[in-house]
């Protein structure tokens, strides 16, 4: 062999040797968490929302477009993601249980990463902080959690008020109250609170740039984070987790400029469904808390449930939602440039989901809390970079998530999930893992819903089946689980809705004769849940 052949059988083997290892790199994970976002999306078939970041990377990777959250609320459906199990598992159900008293040797995602070989790291709302430890779950992150650093922040503005508001008319009462509140020996997170029943307005539309509020300053200091990422040589997984468009509605001014007040679409259908089932609806406690709406409700005509706005409201909240969505997808372009000028896109999972769905006036309800469709249906796309580009309807839940990150970085998936991996799903949109995806909410027993619903309906959980046409749902009392055997007796009430015929829920078809066959085989479906269950406790 002459001596210039071997030189080239040389490189052709160090060449192919670098390849390989590169092939076998365990690929990152950048995790973006979106507090409040409903479908509402470009890749979701709107035509009016400006998101073209989450439509970049829904080029990217699959969109599952039937997609579902597990509880209807951030703390209750943040851990069952994170942790792949079903709310009847964690026990988190509420705003206030943390995950690890109910089970302290629960397993979380970024914990697993980590017992794998990832730095994990974390900023923003990922986890709910009310459901957590005051380190954001410490188990979960190779590092302290990180806080948003001040510096990020525009030096003109400052940190928003209440980690909210800009406008300094805002911010100045907010101080005032807030001193008075200090004057009377309260702590520091009592007077904030105190501060916000005074002056929490539901949305801000002033001419600030992006991180005058806490998202904005939040996507520029990952961005830093990334770039310290890229210069380790170890693998990562890093969630981000973005606070808008949950109430209030605040984004810069420029967000709000893409769209005309006039032209946002009220909801077509704002009563209760024929047939309905009364503990389904709430009302709306989440936004009358908000201090500019009780003033509004004096002249407006209440029902028995949800809210009811005055028109002209109601278009400027869907104006704040629609503005707050692009001011996200904005951070979310940040994220996805960095990665790209980093080099780094090429070797990184991307996984985007929100929390769970929105209601905007629909059904008369503001806000989630309910076990309907605007409530449930939440977005979720994956990006990985070995799998081309595709759009799946197969029925897909937020336990999914966990699993499907395992088998795409090539760990061995944990055998007590709840969750499918949804690989095959990215592979050939056209395969489905489940035939339908579970959704639950309960009914707590505080004084307004009581007296809403005329009896204690304290200890009510509905249970939701969703597949590709119908949602059955199932109210039962007792303080019922589905870890626990089932009693008829205990039913409070039964809903299906055909979404073929009625996309809006108007009407509740379970007692129709022509719906017999498909309410016994969902009802039979639910009970068979029930049963796998009960070996999960």
């Amino acid at each position: 062999m002459t001596f210039k052949r071997s030189l080239t059988v040389l490189f052709l083997f160090l060449f192919s040797t670098k390849n390989f290892a590169q092939t076998n790199e365990k690929p990152n994970v950048l995790f973006i968490a979106i507090d409040d976002l409903k479908t509402i999306l470009g890749c979701y078939g709107d035509s009016m929302v400006k998101t073209p970041n989450i439509d970049r990377l829904a080029k990217m990777g699959t969109v599952f477009l039937n997609n579902y959250c597990q509880q209807a609320v951030c703390g209750p459906t943040r851990a069952s993601l994170m942790t792949g199990k079903r709310p009847d598992y964690t026990k988190v159900w509420d705003l206030k249980t943390p995950m690890r008293n109910m089970n302290p040797d629960i397993l979380s995602l970024p914990q697993y990463f980590s017992m794998n070989g990832y730095s994990t790291q974390g900023i923003g709302k990922v986890y709910d902080p009310r459901d957590v430890d005051k380190d954001l779950d410490k188990p979960s992150w190779s590092v302290p959690y990180y806080k948003t650093n001040p510096k990020y922040y525009d030096a003109r503005f400052g940190e928003p008020a209440n980690l909210r508001y800009q406008k300094p008319e805002t911010k100045k009462v907010l101080e005032q109250y807030f001193n008075e509140a200090m004057d009377k020996g309260m702590k520091k997170s009592e007077a904030n609170e105190y501060a916000l029943t005074k002056m929490k307005p539901t949305t801000e539309c002033i001419d600030v740039p992006d991180n005058a509020y806490n998202d904005g300053a939040n996507a520029l200091q990952a961005k830093d984070i990334l770039i310290d990422l890229k210069k380790k040589n170890q693998p990562f997984f890093f969630a981000v987790g973005f606070a808008k468009p949950h109430l209030p509605f605040v984004a810069p001014k420029k967000y709000w400029d893409l769209y005309q007040r006039e032209k946002m679409p009220i909801a077509p259908f704002q009563e209760k469904s024929k047939n309905a089932v009364d503990v389904a609806y709430h009302n709306a406690g989440e936004i009358r808390a908000y201090t500019d709406i009780p003033p509004l409700l004096s002249f407006t005509d209440q029902k028995d449930y949800g809210v009811s706005l005055p028109i002209e409201k109601q278009q400027e909240l869907i104006h704040g939602y629609y503005a707050c969505v692009s001011y996200t997808d904005a951070q979310v372009g940040i994220l996805l440039n960095t990665l790209d000028s980093l080099g780094l896109t090429k070797n990184t999972i991307i996984v985007l989901w929100g929390d769970h769905g929105w209601h905007l006036g629909d059904h008369n309800l503001w806000c989630k809390h309910t076990n309907f469709e605007n409530a449930t249906h939440a977005p979720l796309i994956i990006s990985s970079p070995s799998i081309k580009h595709s759009v799946s309807k197969s029925q897909t839940e937020f336990v999914d998530i966990f699993p499907t990150l395992c088998e795409l970085s090539g760990l061995k998936i944990p055998s007590i999930l709840d969750g499918k991996s949804l690989v095959s799903v990215m592979k050939n949109p056209s395969t489905k893992v489940k035939e339908f995806s579970v959704s639950q909410y309960p009914r707590s027993g505080n004084d307004p819903e009581t007296d809403r619903l005329g009896y204690a309906a304290a200890k009510v959980m509905g249970y939701s089946i969703r597949n590709s046409n119908y949602r059955y749902t199932i109210w039962m009392g007792n303080d019922f689980r589905s870890t626990q055997p089932f009693d008829k007796k205990y039913i409070v009430g039964e809903e299906l809705y055909d979404y073929d015929k009625d996309p809006l829920e108007k009407v509740n078809v379970i007692n129709e004769v022509s719906y017999k066959t498909q309410s016994e085989k969902l009802r039979k479906a639910m009970l068979d849940f029930f049963v796998s269950q009960q070996s999960n406790k």
